[in-house]
């Protein structure tokens, strides 16, 4: 937590007032200094350029991505195509997609740089750098999957954007989760397979799953981790904060995974 200039707005307020109006106004006035150093020291950028830096960055990385265990296979470029098409682009900006997406694959394609660039333009807005790379990781899964070199370059990405090893696990939960819920799960070469929930014992430990909480959480647990995720995930605030409008619909998918995934648990538990 930033307090240093709390805490010299406060003592300036002190020193030149003596009084504990002016300690207050320097506390206040500091606060609004620690926020700005958070930032970077910079005003945040408008909503254009961080739809704009989103969606450079998101086509170009799944590109490199794909292409990071050596090779672009049919399945890659299948599910690539899949994304577009849940992105609902329109003509001009499927092909700007796939320039991008070409961009990413090319072996000087700076990785750090559009990452650090994203990060820099969506400072203060952790819950759409999570939607990046979710979009990233749901690439992976519907090309070859998420192994060897791909899954380290998706760790990095998500460490480069502040992303926790533990946020990391539960996303990649959740989206398998959701592909079997779906029309079939994630496989080795992005076929569709029987998802694994035999009844509803397992349907409810994978409802615990989404929720990142444990069967042994309290009612009061759960409800505050439902809420928590549906807040972050809410596809109107991502859109608000700089999601594309484009990729809304991948974001609706999250959120009524994660509706679906409250309404088991609260029915298994008698909770209103």
């Amino acid at each position: 937590m930033n307090w240093m200039g709390k805490l010299i707005g406060a003592l300036l307020g002190f020193l030149f007032t003596r009084r504990a109006t002016g300690v207050l106004l320097g506390l206040i006035l500091g606060h609004l200094y620690d926020q700005y150093a958070a930032r970077g020291g910079t005003a945040r950028a408008d909503l254009a350029t961080v739809r704009a830096t989103f969606f450079r960055a998101a086509f170009s990385v799944m590109g490199h991505v794909a292409k990071s265990d050596g090779r672009v296979s049919e399945q890659d470029i299948a599910a690539a195509r899949r994304i577009f098409r849940q992105f609902n682009l329109n003509d001009a900006d499927t092909r700007a997609a796939m320039g991008f997406y070409t961009q990413g694959k090319d072996a000087a394609f700076d990785l750090a740089g559009a990452l650090q660039e994203l990060a820099a333009v969506c400072r203060g807005r952790a819950e759409v750098l999570r939607m990046f790379l979710e979009i990233q990781m749901r690439a992976a899964l519907l090309g070859d999957g998420m192994h060897g070199a791909v899954r380290s370059t998706l760790q990095r990405v998500a460490a480069t954007l502040g992303i926790s090893a533990l946020e990391f696990a539960h996303l990649e939960t959740l989206l398998r989760l959701q592909a079997y819920a779906g029309a079939g799960g994630y496989g080795p070469a992005g076929g569709a397979r029987p998802g694994p929930s035999a009844g509803g014992a397992d349907q409810l430990a994978e409802a615990y799953e989404i929720l990142g909480v444990p069967r042994s959480a309290t009612d009061a647990e759960v409800k505050r981790a439902y809420r928590k995720l549906m807040s972050e995930n809410h596809p109107d605030k991502l859109v608000a904060r700089g999601l594309p409008e484009s990729m809304l619909e991948v974001a609706k998918q999250k959120t009524q995974a994660i509706q679906a995934a409250w309404e088991r648990v609260r029915e298994s538990r008698g909770m209103r």
